[in-house]
């Protein structure tokens, strides 16, 4: 048993979409993406790195519904389909407390397929390309296994969604549930948290700050950007693919992009001439990461359309705008 609390009911929602999770980055635009599809949306956030400012626009809508709860307890409400995006993303964030966050995969996964198996609901689980570790081949294809450290200061993160994985395959195989797995790659544009740790929100604030920019190792370790409304349709169309189509499937942008060069680039959008700052590599840090996405576009007609200096240049507008209303290292709530 995951908890023994009282379950959560809520009477505002009868039939519609949950989605855990949905005060973050992903989530909340994932939640304007289905208001502006004409879904009814109940949003569930605990607010641990997700901010209720990422969805203040919305909780006027007639369709949309903000429930503060954490999914390591069992959620009971009437819907037809649960995106389970629920769990903090970034090193910063889900090592401050890596039992809490391995709970949340796993505790959390196990909450929403038993909802699911009872509604008789679709569920979508937002895995994520760190399910291969530090890989050693130079593009992460589905059936890539991965090579992951289980007792790291990243397993917590890894080994959590690697469960989860486990968890919704056995629940598809056991009990017939239909799943839709995700994997994705590194995401970025506006609402990402000024403070998350992740490379591009680091660089674009040390930039607007007139900070130096923080490398680690000698800044040649690569990831692959994918714009957020990119990866919010790949999400979208593989939760409405064919039923056969379980996935784990991956979403990401196949261009790699080394640290040096993003933060070369991040410069030149932002105008700065700050220094560059080269620190120790983190443990466990990969020195590559590049989705194969040959399922994607074979199966859902899905790439990333977004180049990634148009995409910069909308989350460096989004977070000047936020340090100037807020004042350096605002979180934006």
């Amino acid at each position: 048993m995951v908890s023994e609390s009282e379950p959560v009911r809520v009477p505002g929602i009868t039939r519609g979409i949950l989605v855990t999770g949905g005060a973050g980055f992903l989530g909340s635009h994932l939640c304007d993406r289905l208001i502006a599809g004409g879904h009814e949306v109940l949003c569930a956030d605990n607010l641990h790195t997700g901010r209720k400012g990422n969805v203040a626009h919305l909780l006027p809508h007639p369709r949309f519904e903000f429930l503060r709860h954490d999914v390591t307890f069992p959620l009971y409400v009437e819907v037809d389909s649960i995106y389970n995006l629920a769990c903090p993303a970034s090193p910063v964030h889900y090592q401050h407390d890596p039992v809490q966050t391995t709970k949340t995969s796993v505790h959390g996964a196990i909450n929403m397929l038993g909802l699911a198996k009872r509604l008789g609901a679709r569920i979508f689980q937002a895995s994520t390309s760190e399910v291969y570790g530090d890989p050693d081949c130079k593009r992460q294809a589905e059936d890539y296994l991965g090579r992951v450290n289980p007792i790291g200061p990243r397993a917590c993160y890894d080994e959590g969604k690697r469960c989860a994985e486990t968890l919704f395959f056995d629940y598809h195989r056991q009990h017939g549930l239909e799943i839709k797995v995700a994997r994705l790659f590194n995401t970025y544009g506006p609402r990402m948290h000024p403070a998350d740790g992740r490379v591009v929100s680091n660089f674009i604030v040390q930039a607007l700050t007139g900070q130096p920019l923080t490398l680690y190792g000698d800044g040649l370790q690569t990831r692959s950007f994918c714009y957020v409304d990119d990866m919010i349709e790949g999400c979208l169309l593989l939760m409405a693919s064919d039923a056969a189509l379980t996935g784990p499937v991956n979403l990401g942008n196949p261009q790699e992009c080394s640290m040096l060069e993003l933060a070369v680039l991040v410069r030149e959008l932002t105008g700065t001439k700050g220094p560059l700052s080269f620190k120790p590599l983190p443990t466990d840090d990969p020195r590559q990461r590049c989705p194969d996405i040959r399922v994607a576009r074979e199966q859902l007609d899905w790439a990333p359309a977004t180049p990634l200096a148009a995409g910069l240049e909308k989350t460096i507008v989004y977070f000047d705008q936020l340090l100037s209303a807020h004042g350096e290292g605002a979180d934006g709530d």
